[in-house]
């Protein structure tokens, strides 16, 4: 009994004391307890020296500096690592990070959903413990990781993004127009969507929800992998974004825009929009007007040459060199104006992109401290998440925290990467160990 007194907090006790059924379950649970770790908790900047890590079932019990011991208990000696939460990248596609654009194409829904198998594994192995699926059928691939049928990161999933005739999310060929249906192929198997007027964007947004979306996601502006849309483009009328945004909150969530110019995000942002996908073209007044309205910056850190996207239609070749010219100023803006800002990839029918994911949160220590790009990748990220309310699919406890009730999501870092932000480029080499939900899916110690 002392060793258990010993190890529980006293909320945790207090519970335990006053519901005996409730202690016999927590302690027929598996629990491991990692030691002599150094703790970054994903809010604060300071680490938590010598400390010892009690996990109980998916979720931390215990984060103490005293000694810890738990009969029964799985013990893994960090040896002074830095033990810090799963990362996040809330700007990622499962089923289109590693597929190749000619799949867009000429493949279809079973290729594409053979090709995200891998994928998901790969990316829970590069750390990333949580995406946020900004577009794309992914459900499928959520529901089999989350029953544990395959193996990859926690997902909150948009679903197909909604998008106007000749916008970002038109991939139908240039003469295909359906006589009496806005639903090609991709409509149809629910990767993208068109859809047009105000009747029309409430119908399918609420098919998006019914599907099982956390969150829907709209093009507002012109894209770089669609051949029809310029940049410049502003698309949807700001009735349609408001009639998308009012069925979004009448699910008790909200409305992400992929978009990067003034124009665009001004009208989503009148229109209700919470996330911003991208924006690299924004001035500082559109910057601004996002802070005032608690609008989150989910851009990505896209600068140098060996990130640079090559497409088989140079247009958009030419599209991302334009819009990713933007990406230094961004960053440098929203910083000082003091938006929220999220970290993601957008990692896109490239699999030495997708495997870039963690070199890419490395690159935020051009604008941001070791501290502010870590905090940006796991508390900040889960914040910025739990916009999506009671549709959000994991509410047990925090994610992106090293805190008591929060989920074990866990990486065990070869050295410390709040003074060594590029540890995080390198998962294969540097990370020791890798938990999601309690369960261990890597541990070379």
């Amino acid at each position: 009994m002392k060793k258990l007194l010993h190890l529980l907090t006293g909320s945790l006790l207090a519970l335990l004391i006053a519901s005996p059924a409730v202690a016999d379950e927590v302690a027929a649970k598996p629990k491991t307890i990692i030691t002599n770790v150094n703790v970054f908790d994903g809010v604060n900047e300071a680490l938590i020296k010598n400390a010892n890590v009690v996990i109980t079932g998916n979720l931390i019990s215990a984060v103490s500096t005293e000694a810890v011991i738990l009969d029964g208990a799985t013990v893994i000696d960090g040896g002074g690592r830095t033990l810090i939460p799963g990362l996040t990248d809330v700007h990622w596609h499962m089923t289109m990070a590693e597929v190749p654009q000619i799949t867009i194409l000429t493949g279809d829904a079973y290729e594409i959903a053979a090709r995200a198998v891998p994928t998901a594994e790969r990316t829970l192995m590069r750390g990333f413990t949580t995406v946020r699926d900004i577009g794309g059928n992914s459900f499928a691939i959520k529901k089999l990781i989350d029953t544990g049928v395959i193996v990859g990161p926690r997902m909150l999933v948009a679903g197909p993004p909604l998008s106007q005739t000749g916008g970002h999310y038109d991939y139908r060929l240039p003469h295909d127009i359906p006589a009496e249906s806005s639903l090609d192929y991709w409509g149809r198997t629910g990767f993208f969507v068109v859809a047009d007027g105000v009747p029309e964007v409430r119908k399918r947004a609420r098919e998006v929800f019914r599907m099982g979306a956390s969150q829907i996601k709209i093009a507002a502006g012109g894209g770089v992998a669609s051949v029809f849309d310029p940049l410049d483009v502003r698309q949807y009328s700001l009735e349609e974004m408001k009639a998308i945004v009012d069925v979004a909150e009448s699910y008790n969530s909200y409305v992400a825009a992929h978009v990067f110019t003034d124009e665009a995000v001004q009208m989503a942002v009148e229109a209700g929009i919470k996330s911003i996908e991208h924006g690299m073209l924004l001035s500082s007044d559109t910057l601004k007007l996002m802070k005032k309205n608690g609008v989150w910056l989910s851009t990505q850190p896209l600068v140098d040459d060996e990130d640079r996207m090559v497409f088989p239609n140079p247009e958009s070749t030419n599209k991302w060199l334009k819009a990713t010219a933007g990406t230094e100023n961004v960053y440098q803006l929203a910083k000082k104006i003091g938006v929220k800002i999220a970290f993601g990839t957008d990692a896109l029918m490239d699999p030495a992109m997708a495997d870039k994911q963690g070199k890419l949160l490395s690159k935020l220590s051009r604008w941001f401290t070791p501290y502010e790009a870590l905090k940006m990748a796991t508390s900040d990220n889960a914040e910025m998440m739990e916009m999506a309310g009671p549709r959000h699919p994991y509410r047990e406890g925090p994610l992106g925290e090293i805190t008591v009730g929060a989920y074990a999501d866990l990486i065990l870092v070869d050295g410390n990467p709040l003074e060594d932000l590029n540890l995080v480029a390198d998962p294969e080499n540097n990370f020791d160990l890798i938990m999601k939900d309690g369960k261990i899916y890597k541990n070379t110690l």
